[in-house]
C-alpha cells in the first residue's frame, strides 16, 4: 500500500544515489505497476520507464499507471526518449541518448520544470553533455550488458576522471549488480543505475536495499 502523501515532495537531484529503470525488456507490461511499487518501497531515488519496443500509446499508458505510484513515494519518474509522453503526463524528468534529441530540444518540449538527463559513453561526451545543459548524465556502459548489446563497455578506468571534470550528478550504468558494486565504488562511483539485477531479483526489496546500503 502506498503511503499517504497529499503533496509529493521530491529530493534534490544532487541527493539521488540509486537510479532504477523499469525496462520492458525484462519486465512484462502486466507487472509494471507491481514492480514500480516494489522499487519505490525499497528505496530507489529515481525511477525511469524504458520501453524500446512498445507503441507510443502503450508507453504512455504505462507511464500513467506508474506516475501516481512514484509520486506517492516522492520518487521522480523519468521517461526515456519520448519527450511528448513526458510532457503529456507531467513526469519529473526525461532522458535522452547520444543519438536522440539534444538537451535544448528536450527542454523546449518538456518545459523548464522537468529535468533532462543524457547518456554518455566517454569522457568527451560527458563533458559535452554538461556544456549542453544536461541536469545529470548516465556514464557507461561499464560492463557488457544485454540491455544495450550494441555498446562497447567503457570499463572503470575513467570513473575518477569524469567526476573530476564534470560537476553534474553522474550515474554509472551498464551491468551494475551487487557483485560488481564494490569495484565500481572503489573506482570512484558515487551513484549507480541498476536495471536487470533489480528486475530479475527473487527479492526485489532486499536487493535494492543491499545496493543502496553499499553506496557511499
Amino acid at each position: 500500500m502506498s503511503p499517504l502523501i497529499s503533496e509529493p515532495t521530491f529530493p534534490k537531484l544532487s541527493a539521488a544515489r540509486l537510479y532504477g529503470i523499469v525496462d520492458l525488456g525484462y519486465c512484462e507490461p502486466a507487472k509494471v505497476e507491481a514492480m514500480t511499487e516494489k522499487l519505490c518501497l525499497a528505496g530507489v531515488d529515481l525511477l525511469q520507464l524504458r520501453a524500446k519496443k512498445l507503441s507510443l500509446q502503450e508507453i504512455e499508458k504505462l507511464a500513467r499507471l506508474m506516475h501516481p505510484i512514484t509520486r506517492s513515494y516522492g520518487v521522480p519518474l523519468i521517461i526515456n526518449d519520448h519527450l511528448e509522453i513526458a510532457a503529456s503526463i507531467g513526469s519529473e524528468g526525461v532522458h535522452v541518448g547520444q543519438d536522440d534529441d539534444a538537451v535544448a530540444k528536450a527542454r523546449a518540449v518538456v518545459g523548464p520544470q522537468m529535468f533532462v538527463g543524457k547518456s554518455t559513453h566517454s569522457l568527451a561526451q560527458a563533458v559535452a553533455a554538461e556544456e549542453e545543459g544536461a541536469d545529470y548524465i548516465g556514464f557507461g556502459p561499464l560492463y557488457a550488458t544485454g540491455t544495450k548489446p550494441d555498446y562497447v563497455p567503457i570499463g572503470l578506468q575513467d570513473i575518477t576522471e569524469v567526476h573530476q571534470r564534470v560537476r553534474l550528478p553522474i550515474f554509472c550504468i551498464g551491468g551494475v549488480n551487487a557483485e560488481r558494486l564494490p569495484e565500481i565504488v572503489a573506482a570512484g562511483a558515487r551513484r549507480v543505475v541498476v536495471v536487470s539485477a533489480f528486475l530479475l531479483a527473487p527479492d526485489v526489496q532486499a536487493y535494492v536495499q543491499q545496493i543502496k546500503s553499499s553506496l557511499p
